[in-house]
């Protein structure tokens, strides 16, 4: 980042009211009978309504359009572990993009221990107060358990958003990219390199998608995950391949697909070379990826790249999910969000992006023309009409798998 940009990143935060947040009241407070309707007396009503009927907390309270955004600062952006405290403005920053793309209101919580058990219990213990629970910034593997007991315990739904948001977009990008590349989920071989919360969970939707374990090689910084590999995790054992290659190179010859979500120019340009025809990059680490785009297009012609950065084409932004995911799934106060109701958002962000692009959507880019293909494969993030789509594909998913409660 840029001494400037630094500079007016700070200034943007601190300005004369620090931070992104404020709480705020649509109801009238101006005169004494408000004030006996907000308050004492009044507001004794809901209470005894809600007591007898615990369901009427959705028509008297902000719960059922309340989500919290819950770190304990324990692998923040590429900063890892920063502490809860340092992990606030990325947190006023998820809150900020909730009630912008998908008026969901947040409230940021920030949790002062790395303990799991510690941390299961905190967020048991607050969750009457939300509609839903997006975990965020959790270190893995302390992040699978994290949600996988949250979501057993808990009747609201529970998402971490480093795990399935990335996973989703990644997908909705990928089948895409396939169908542009003249290959399919079933016969593609695919190279992931990086094996915690979000890569684990993307191969894990992919293989929902048709991918195949037998093609798919895991790698993280020891090598790939094969069966000469001791002391594996359960989800690295997932993944674990029966093969002789060892290293990312091994790995990236004559595959189809990279993905990486691991850290900056890990991937070299004979790397991309070595890849099949027509292959697809989704080189994700932030703000660097593991290959520049100039380096990657430089090695190949005939292949198509997609990074986590808003200055090159096809970015795969979390952005285009969360807000919506939760939009839907609050609509039909669903009890979690299933895989169902992620494929669900997959498949409709996949179909917008080949529909055409509205001008407002080119005014926002500054461009006169974006058209489906391999520079565009992935909805943009101020395409108003994903608000209509991806809610709409979710509740309707939410109904059919079970989980709705409307």
């Amino acid at each position: 980042m840029s001494s400037n940009l630094r500079q007016a990143a700070l200034d943007y935060h601190q300005g004369e009211r620090p931070g992104k947040l404020i709480v705020s009241s649509h109801k009238s407070l101006k005169t004494r009978e408000d004030l006996s309707l907000a308050y004492t007396p009044g507001v004794a009503e809901p209470v005894r309504e809600i007591a007898k009927n615990p369901e009427l907390v959705n028509n008297y309270t902000i719960k059922n359009n309340l989500v919290a955004v819950i770190s304990d600062g324990s692998a923040v952006l590429g900063l890892g572990n920063v502490g809860p405290l340092a992990s606030k403005p990325v947190m006023e920053g998820k809150a900020v993009l909730f009630k912008k793309f998908a008026d969901v209101d947040v409230f940021d919580i920030e949790v002062d221990t790395q303990d799991v058990e510690e941390f299961i219990q905190t967020v048991k213990n607050i969750a009457p107060t939300f509609g839903g629970i997006n975990l965020e910034d959790i270190s893995a593997p302390r992040c699978f358990e994290i949600e996988k007991r949250l979501i057993e315990e808990l009747d609201i739904p529970v998402f971490h958003d480093d795990q399935h948001g990335t996973a989703i977009i990644i997908a909705a990008g990928l089948l895409n990219a396939l169908e542009i590349q003249g290959k399919t989920p079933e016969t593609a071989t695919l190279t992931c390199l990086g094996a915690g919360a979000a890569g684990i969970a993307t191969l894990d939707l992919l293989c929902e998608l048709g991918f195949k374990k037998s093609n798919i090689l895991l790698v993280d910084s020891k090598g790939v995950i094969n069966n000469n590999r001791k002391g594996l995790s359960k989800e690295k054992l997932d993944y674990v391949a029966t093969t002789d290659k060892q290293t990312l190179a091994d790995a990236m010859d004559n595959c189809d697909v990279f993905v990486g979500v691991a850290s900056a120019n890990l991937v070299s340009a004979d790397m991309v070379k070595s890849m099949a025809d027509n292959p697809i990059v989704f080189a994700l680490s932030n703000p660097d990826p593991e290959i520049s785009p100039a380096d990657a297009n430089a090695a190949r012609d005939d292949l198509i790249m997609a990074t986590g950065r808003s200055d090159y084409p096809n970015q795969v932004n979390n952005v285009l999910g969360f807000p919506f995911i939760f939009r839907g799934a609050l609509d039909a106060k669903a009890s979690e969000i299933n895989v169902e109701m992620k494929i669900a958002a997959v498949h409709a962000l996949k179909d917008l992006a080949k529909l055409e692009i509205p001008a407002d959507v080119l005014l926002a880019y500054n461009t006169d023309s974006i058209s489906f293909g391999k520079d565009y494969i992935i909805p943009k993030p101020f395409d108003k009409r994903l608000i209509d789509v991806v809610p709409k594909a979710v509740y309707e998913a939410a109904v059919l798998s079970g989980v709705a409660r409307i």
